[in-house]
């Protein structure tokens, strides 16, 4: 029988504390067992059950509110629903923690030596309900999305024995071990609950697995899935450059902290994009034309780099601030600058060094980069630091005003600092020592080892230190709490190269506009141009903002002729010549309205420009490691 809810309520929140800060040092008895349905592909459901083991008495449920590698607390509990509570074959109440909505309160009756739960996680149908993660060809299983686990216990010391079924004949990739496949039902081995959250599965109707270290003791698989199986062909030529990464993470970091390493990859214009890391693998999401459109996706190349070094730099070497005993205890990102920023840069360096994109390119996404933070107006108020924040702060929803605002810089202006450490300790050394041999000292030890090893600020310092004595904890601090004014552009000037504008773009750059559809007009105007003419990406006190546009607008024309980009590039370049004004007739709302710009600098475009009579260490930097 139950009781009325409201009287339920009030016991429960009497017996039972908002916040629950104690974690016991002794394993959760018993091995709860997770049965997961994502045969429904049809709805995007996937339907959950567990058995928890649990003495007769109060008990918390929590699902998982701060996300692996997602740095904020981003868990999907709007995706959560149907959720049913049994002990002794009967059903019994709970009741949601008024404060941490995360938590779920029962009574197990006396007698009882387990509780059987059951929900379902509904993967989002439309991309305003957050991302997709199942379609008709292909499912990712996010564990955090479908799994309750108890509080009061250590992830680390909780066991778990996930179950899965698959739809008929689809295969999948994970880092998970399979303990037996029957038919569509996978048992995976049990481990403990932290290492489940990190090791997500993908599968799929169409599937290819990839040797990217053939004949290695330690194996490193690509698992594709796809929307189409001609999507899957990749030539050999193709896959060389994605071995030769492999080789060259191992030649830089000198060690292995995994058993095997899969790469989760997916390439669908349904299946939700994502880059995501995990210490034995990583979840990766791109559109159609990876392989089939080698050429015209170049950049894109640089997820998989990128992903791979995250298991060595933020799964192996963790943040101490983020040594937290469970997914539901805030994480501290204060060393997100570490933990992405020199991620990006390694990610960007491998993929030049692997083959995966072209020298030549990768200086032409650098350019891109030193330029959007070599303008970024909201470092008037906010130092790079307060970026690792934004993940709680604002979790990568859009912004009206980016460059004011600022978001997620501690990636790519983490990346412009680690160019200038690795520069500057070339420059000391005589070019003898590098940042390659800090990786090598920081993230080389214990080889062998898949446990986390955590590290606070001064264990950085002390290991640059290790490689060339140096003030690193002021030549840090001054960079990530300084407001400039400008972007940390010297390790671009000791690497031989600065940002130059002209009025061409890259090739580089000019096809990735083209594949995006927009338009670049941020160092003239002040302002891009998306798809169907969306005003967009402001510069804060450029010309666009001076002169009133904002968000919401869509550019019509161009002095009196229909916009087009190339319409748009015709005015500002004669304009050069002309002391008339450009006129844009802009909608917003139902309103029309013209603007003037008195503008005849012409188009500017970032590109890098050797300096000459300087050692070319960019070229040095991107080279194979021997």
């Amino acid at each position: 029988m139950f009781l009325p809810r409201a009287i339920l309520a009030t016991l429960l929140a009497c017996a039972y504390p908002a916040h629950a800060d104690s974690i016991s040092d002794q394993p959760y008895p018993g091995t709860i067992v997770l049965k997961v349905d994502a045969t429904n592909t049809a709805q995007q459901i996937f339907r959950v059950r567990e058995s928890i083991p649990a003495q007769p008495g109060k008990l918390t449920l929590l699902y998982p509110q701060w996300v692996v590698g997602n740095h904020g607390p981003s868990g999907t509990l709007s995706q959560f629903a149907g959720l049913k509570v049994y002990a002794n074959g009967k059903q019994i109440d709970w009741v949601r923690d008024t404060v941490n909505v995360y938590a779920f309160h029962i009574n197990v009756p006396q007698g009882a030596s387990s509780v059987d739960v059951e929900f379902q996680y509904l993967s989002p149908t439309e991309a305003a309900q957050g991302r997709t993660t199942m379609t008709n060809d292909i499912l990712g299983v996010q564990w955090q999305s479908v799994t309750l686990y108890p509080a009061g216990y250590d992830s680390r010391k909780i066991t778990m024995q996930a179950n899965l079924t698959v739809p008929k004949d689809w295969q999948y990739g994970t880092a998970l071990e399979t303990a037996q496949r029957s038919g569509d039902e996978i048992a995976f081995k049990p481990l403990d609950l932290e290492a489940m959250m990190d090791s997500p599965l993908f599968a799929g109707r169409y599937f290819r697995r990839i040797d990217l270290d053939p004949g290695a003791r330690i194996p490193v698989h690509l698992n594709v899935v796809a929307d189409s199986a001609d999507q899957l062909e990749a030539t050999p030529e193709q896959i060389a450059p994605h071995r030769a990464l492999i080789q060259q993470a191992y030649k830089l970091f000198n060690s292995q902290h995994y058993k095997h390493y899969d790469f989760l990859f997916a390439i669908s214009d349904e299946f939700g994009g994502i880059g995501r890391e995990h210490h034995q693998s990583s979840e990766n999401g791109v559109k159609l034309g990876y392989f089939t459109d080698w050429s015209k996706h170049e950049a894109r190349r640089e997820l998989l780099p990128h992903e791979f070094t995250h298991s060595w730099n933020g799964k192996f070497r963790r943040p101490a601030d983020q040594n937290v005993p469970n997914f539901n205890t805030p994480l501290q990102n204060s060393l997100l600058w570490v933990y992405e920023g020199q991620t990006q840069y390694w990610g960007a360096v491998l993929a030049a060094r692997s083959g995966l994109i072209k020298t030549e390119h990768t200086r032409d996404l650098i350019a891109a980069t030193a330029a959007r933070y070599d303008n970024v107006k909201g470092r008037e108020w906010r130092a790079v630091q307060d970026t690792t924040n934004d993940p709680i702060v604002n979790g990568r929803r859009a912004q009206g005003w980016n460059n004011w605002q600022r978001a997620e810089d501690y990636y790519s202006e983490g990346e412009l600092i680690w160019l200038d450490a690795d520069t500057l300790i070339r420059e000391l050394s005589g070019d003898k020592r590098s940042l390659n041999d800090f990786a090598r000292r920081f993230f080389g030890v214990d080889d062998g080892v898949n446990v986390a090893k955590h590290y606070t600020f001064d264990d950085v310092v002390r290991d640059l230190n290790a490689v060339q004595p140096y003030d690193w904890a002021t030549f840090l601090r001054s960079r990530l709490d300084g407001h400039g004014p400008r972007a940390p552009l010297d390790g671009l000037a000791r690497a031989g190269w600065k940002l130059v504008y002209t009025e061409k773009p890259t090739d580089f750059l000019k096809a990735q506009e083209e594949q995006s559809k927009s338009a670049n007009f941020q160092y003239s105007l002040g302002f891009s141009v998306g798809s169907e003419g969306k005003l967009e990406a402001f510069q804060w006190e450029g010309l666009g903002f001076k002169a009133g546009l904002s968000g919401g607008s869509t550019l019509v024309a161009v002095n009196g002729r229909a916009y087009k980009p190339e319409v748009l590039r015709a005015a500002i370049t004669a304009a050069k010549t002309s002391k008339d004004p450009i006129s844009l007739l802009v909608k917003k709302g139902n309103l029309y309205q013209t603007y003037a710009f008195d503008y005849h600098e012409g188009l500017k475009y970032p590109r890098l420009e050797r300096i000459s009579g300087t050692p070319d260490r960019l070229e040095a930097i991107l080279q194979p490691l021997k």
